[in-house]
């Protein structure tokens, strides 16, 4: 009995230490992906994402949008709006997954329905904190799947493949990216488009941000054929922090702005968009 009881007691012991080490595993694998973010400011800039066009940098975080717009025949309140969940991996990939938006259409001939689901990939290329050079430039490549019952965006399958570079002088950034929007199929009925943003920034306070974007798209066959699609974007982005932060904490931040037609040509106007986002 006393045999059996040593065997049961370290049984028991190794059950324990086994139980631990796998706790310990997991904390430190829970650890690594909450410090994706702070591993990077050692080799990015720390500026805030603009709120139309794509950031050079690479993060990982959640973007719950709502945007709504004049959008002629109708003016959808999407909500989604493009965004969803942000991966960081081997701190130079960012892999985000953007489920379907919802278009509430506001209209008896529009039928109310999801629009693309998409999916991107981003690889810094090369980058530099405030003490490198403050600087950073990526390729990025986005896809958005094949249209569905209702759908209300693209009528196919598209690519939109672009580079993104930002420099930062300060509390003063500018960000740019530029790229193109290749549909798959129904070519003639969309068009397709060089697109070109650029957005010039301000960190005017601790948890303030003020920028901003110019968003243009460059238009081949569609509706807008050898037309330009010009938007200019003011934005304002507050970040809310718990007492006691530090960088393995979730931070929020709360952000707006619209995008308002300067070019004669466009396909929608007064897109009002705003944001939580939730950065881990």
């Amino acid at each position: 009995m006393s045999q059996l009881q040593s065997i049961s007691s370290l049984a028991l012991a190794w059950v324990l230490v086994a139980g631990v080490h796998a706790a310990s595993a997991q904390q430190s694998l829970y650890r690594q992906f909450r410090a994706h973010n702070t591993a990077l400011k050692e080799v990015e800039p720390t500026w805030m994402a603009p709120l139309i066009q794509t950031d050079a940098r690479i993060g990982q975080g959640i973007k719950l949008s709502v945007s709504n717009s004049n959008f002629p025949p109708v003016q959808p309140t999407v909500y989604g709006n493009n965004h969803g969940f942000s991966i960081v991996a081997a701190r130079r990939f960012q892999f985000d997954l953007d489920p379907p938006s919802f278009f509430r259409n506001h209209s008896s001939t529009h039928p109310d329905g999801f629009g693309n689901m998409g999916a991107q990939v981003k690889m810094r290329l090369i980058s530099g904190n405030a003490q490198h050079g403050n600087f950073v430039v990526s390729a990025v490549l986005f896809h958005g799947f094949g249209a569905r019952a209702y759908q209300n965006q693209f009528l196919s399958a598209y690519y939109a493949p672009s580079i993104a570079a930002g420099k930062a002088f300060g509390r003063f950034a500018i960000i740019s990216n530029v790229g193109g929007l290749l549909p798959t199929a129904k070519i003639q009925a969309q068009g397709r488009a060089i697109e070109w943003n650029v957005t010039a920034q301000l960190h005017a306070a601790p948890n303030v941000w003020f920028d901003i974007e110019n968003n243009a798209d460059f238009f081949y066959l569609g509706p807008l054929d050898h037309q330009t699609q010009n938007m200019i974007t003011p934005a304002a982005f507050y970040l809310i922090r718990r007492h006691g932060w530090s960088p393995e904490h979730v931070s929020f931040v709360l952000d707006s702005g619209m995008q308002i037609a300067t070019s004669r040509a466009y396909y929608y106007n007064h897109n009002l968009v705003s944001e939580l986002r939730l950065i881990f």
